[in-house]
C-alpha cells in the first residue's frame, strides 16, 4: 500500500470513528423516485431517523430520473443546493464540480471488502485517479418474457441468444401478433438495449485504452440484425417510446420480451397474480462474441464542491451509514437494488432462492445469481470517461441503430456518421486531460 493510500485510508478510519459534532446542520439529498414506492418510503424513513440519532436536520426530495442530470448542472453553476445527488449513471462529466471522494470509497471497502466491477467502474476515473462518486447500489437488467407465448414456439425457458429472440420473437409475432418490446428512441431502456447488442456481436464506442471504435464491421452487424429484429418482431411504436413504455406494455401482456428490471414484473404481482406467474427470466443474450447488459442503472451519489464544513462531514457519514445497512436497501427494494459491497447484504442469495415478495415459482429470480458475469457499464470495455458518457447522453448510439431501422440510411453510412461525432466528443475531454487513448 502506497503513502497516498495509507494516508486516505487513516483519514476515513478517523472520519467514521470520531464523534459527530453536527448539531444544527442541515443535510439535504436529492434522488431519484424509485421505481419501486416502498423504497422511497423506508428510505425517508431511515434519513429522518439517522438525522434524529446524529444530530442533523435531513431533507429528502425526489425527482424524476430525467430531472437529475439538469438539477446537479443548475446547482454546481448556482454554488448553492442539496448537499448530496444521487445519479443514477456515471458523473464524470461533473467531475471539476464534485468533491473527490477517495476517503470513504477507501473505507467501505476497508469494511466490506471490494466492490463489484461496475460499480468501482461508475465511480472512479484511473487518469487522475479520482473517486467521483460513490455507488452504492446498481440494478440488474435481464430478459423478462411471457412463458406461455415462448412455449408456444417451442422455447419454454426463453431466449438464451440473440438469434434465438429474433426466431422466437418473429414466430411469436406472426402467430399471436404479440411484439418483442425493445426500443428504438433516445430514452433510457432503448440506449442500453442498443449496447447490448453491440457488445455481444463486438463491438462498442470505445477500446481498453479511450479510443474511438464505434466503425468497425462487429458494429455494422449488430445494427443490421438489430434493424431485422425491429423490422421482423416489432412495431414502429418503438421508435416513439419513453423509459416506461415497455414496462407498460409487459403489465398489459402486449410484449413478448423486453430488456429491463424487474420493476415491472413487481408492479404486475401487485396487479395480476397469475399474469405476473407467466413472467419469466433470462440472463443477457449471446451473440458471437458473448452475453453482456449494461446494468440498468446505478445509485451513484456525489457531493458538489460547494458543501464544506459539518455538512461535508455529514453527508459523508451518511453514505457510509447507509452502505453499511445496505441490507435493508436492497429487501425494502423487493431486490430491485443489488449492493456494490456484497458482504454487507449476505442473505441476497437465499432471498434470490426463495423470494420473500411471493414469486411462483419461488425461485423465479434465481438467474440474477449470475448477473456480475454477464453485467457491465456504460464505456465498457475502456472507462465510465466524461466523452463515453456524453456519447450515451446525446443518443448517439440509438440514433444511429434507429436511422438503419427507419431505412434512412444504410447501416455502414449511420455507423460512420455516429463514429465521427464520437471523434469529436472524445477530442474535446482529451484535450481537457481526462482521456488517455487517442494514439
Amino acid at each position: 500500500m502506497n503513502r497516498t493510500r495509507t494516508f486516505l485510508l487513516l483519514m476515513a478510519v478517523l472520519v467514521l470513528s470520531a464523534p459527530l459534532a453536527l448539531a444544527q446542520t442541515e443535510l439535504s439529498i436529492l434522488q431519484w423516485s424509485h421505481f419501486v414506492p416502498r423504497y422511497d418510503e423506508w428510505f425517508d424513513a431511515y434519513a429522518e431517523d439517522w438525522g434524529k440519532e446524529n444530530g442533523v436536520d435531513v431533507r429528502v426530495d425526489h425527482v424524476n430520473v430525467t430531472e437529475l442530470p439538469p438539477a446537479l448542472t443548475a446547482a454546481i453553476e448556482a454554488g448553492e443546493g442539496h448537499s448530496i445527488v444521487e445519479m443514477l449513471f456515471p458523473a464524470t462529466a461533473f467531475i471539476e464540480g464534485l468533491h473527490p471522494l477517495n476517503d470513504i470509497n477507501e473505507a467501505a471497502a476497508g469494511a466490506h471488502g471490494e466492490r463489484t466491477a461496475n460499480c468501482r467502474a461508475t465511480s472512479y476515473l484511473p487518469i487522475t485517479d479520482t473517486w467521483f462518486g460513490f455507488t452504492h447500489g446498481y440494478i440488474p437488467d435481464p430478459g423478462d418474457y411471457q412463458i406461455s407465448l415462448w412455449e408456444s414456439v417451442g422455447m419454454p425457458a426463453g431466449p438464451s441468444t440473440w438469434d434465438e429472440l429474433y426466431e422466437g420473437g418473429a414466430a411469436i409475432m406472426e402467430r399471436h401478433g404479440v411484439p418483442v418490446g425493445i426500443g428504438l428512441s433516445p430514452e433510457l431502456d432503448s440506449r442500453m438495449a442498443t449496447r447490448a447488442v453491440i457488445w455481444a456481436h463486438g463491438g462498442s464506442v470505445q477500446d481498453e485504452n479511450e479510443n474511438v471504435v464505434l466503425n468497425s464491421p462487429e458494429t455494422i452487424a449488430a445494427v443490421k440484425f438489430y434493424a431485422k429484429l425491429q423490422h421482423d418482431a416489432m412495431t414502429d411504436e418503438v421508435f416513439g417510446w419513453t423509459a416506461s413504455s415497455n414496462n407498460q406494455g409487459l403489465i398489459a401482456g402486449e410484449l413478448s420480451y423486453i430488456l429491463n428490471s424487474i420493476s415491472a414484473y413487481r408492479s404486475l404481482q401487485k396487479i395480476d397474480q397469475e399474469a405476473a406467474a407467466d413472467i419469466g427470466f433470462v440472463q443477457a443474450l449471446a451473440g458471437p462474441a458473448g452475453a453482456f447488459a449494461s446494468s440498468h442503472v446505478w445509485q451513484i451519489y456525489v457531493i458538489p464542491k460547494y458543501v464544506q464544513g459539518a455538512e461535508l462531514e455529514a453527508a459523508k457519514r451518511f453514505i457510509l451509514d447507509h452502505t453499511a445497512t445496505y441490507r435493508d436497501a436492497v429487501y425494502h427494494s423487493e431486490l430491485y437494488n443489488f449492493p456494490c459491497y456484497p458482504s454487507t447484504v449476505p442473505e441476497l442469495d437465499g432471498w434470490l432462492e426463495d423470494d420473500p415478495f411471493g414469486s411462483q415459482p419461488a425461485d423465479k429470480l434465481e438467474v440474477l445469481k449470475t448477473v456480475n458475469d454477464w453485467s457491465v457499464y456504460i464505456g465498457y470495455p475502456g472507462t465510465a470517461n466524461p466523452a463515453v458518457m456524453q456519447v450515451f447522453g446525446e443518443n448517439v448510439v440509438v440514433n444511429m441503430v434507429a436511422r438503419v431501422a427507419k431505412g434512412e440510411q444504410s447501416a455502414e453510412e449511420s455507423v460512420a456518421q455516429a463514429h465521427a461525432r464520437a471523434e469529436e466528443i472524445f477530442a474535446d475531454w482529451r484535450a481537457r486531460g481526462y482521456l488517455r487513448g487517442g494514439e
